[in-house]
């Protein structure tokens, strides 16, 4: 297994809120793990919430002890979710903060992926790039309603309006996923910033160009920056290799 990690604050933001965890070696029960966090609010609100988020779940992950990889990352979330949304109920400066997440942890053949907001993560292969995690937003839920089209969504101008965080209230309804990777599959994690600047076509190809995992996410963050960087930009790349899925 192989994994590189990146974030940019953008073009516009001066302050980056994106903040992300990799862990190519066991951790707890779980033997990889990859978090993604998008964190929301005032001044260093979101900045702290994002953090505070992976800390958390770090934390959670190593004590846990069951063997189930989704309780596992259950467990994690809810604790960071009420360790969150406690904070922000005590310091008026943290007030209504929050975070996306997206995370994922590879055991053997297959990727067991957690998701709240609209963090993304996605698995390529030659035949392109599938989305494997559903936007918490309102304008996703109005896509899956039919009432608005892809493309409209895309450009639409409360596309960042999100309907799950972590810290928003005292409980947090989290997705839940798995899937079954073959050996040229690869995994990637990314913020909003990323995936509203730069059309799933180019990810993809960039994905699958020539270069290491790092080149290839520097491409990304400044594929996004070329189109504006209007938000933090995070991005994480995962070539796995558990289980003898072939050579690096």
């Amino acid at each position: 297994m192989k994994s590189f990690s990146l974030t940019d604050v953008g073009q516009v933001r001066n302050q980056n809120q994106d903040y992300v965890y990799a862990s190519e070696q066991p951790i707890g029960n779980l033997p990889n793990l990859f978090v993604l966090a998008d964190g929301m609010g005032g001044h260093n609100a979101g900045d702290f919430a994002s953090r505070c988020a992976v800390s958390v779940i770090e934390a959670s992950v190593k004590k846990d002890m069951s063997f189930n990889p989704i309780k596992i990352m259950r467990h994690a979330i809810e604790e960071a979710n009420e360790k969150i949304h406690e904070l922000a109920k005590e310091d008026a400066a943290k007030a209504g903060m929050g975070t996306t997440l997206v995370a994922v942890t590879v055991v053997g053949y297959y990727a067991y992926v957690a998701n709240v907001g609209d963090s993304r993560l996605y698995v390529s292969d030659e035949q392109g790039l599938v989305q494997i995690t559903r936007d918490h937003s309102w304008i996703a839920e109005m896509v899956m309603r039919g009432e608005l089209s892809k493309e409209e969504a895309r450009n639409h101008p409360d596309k960042n309006i999100i309907t799950r965080a972590l810290g928003a209230s005292e409980e947090v309804d989290i997705d839940f996923f798995d899937v079954q990777l073959e050996e040229k599959n690869r995994i990637l994690l990314c913020s909003d910033g990323l995936s509203n600047m730069v059309d799933n076509d180019t990810m993809c190809s960039i994905i699958l160009s020539e270069g290491t995992l790092k080149e290839k996410a520097e491409r990304l963050i400044a594929e996004a920056n070329e189109r504006g960087g209007t938000d933090n930009i995070a991005a994480v790349l995962v070539k796995p290799q558990e289980g003898g899925m072939g050579s690096c």
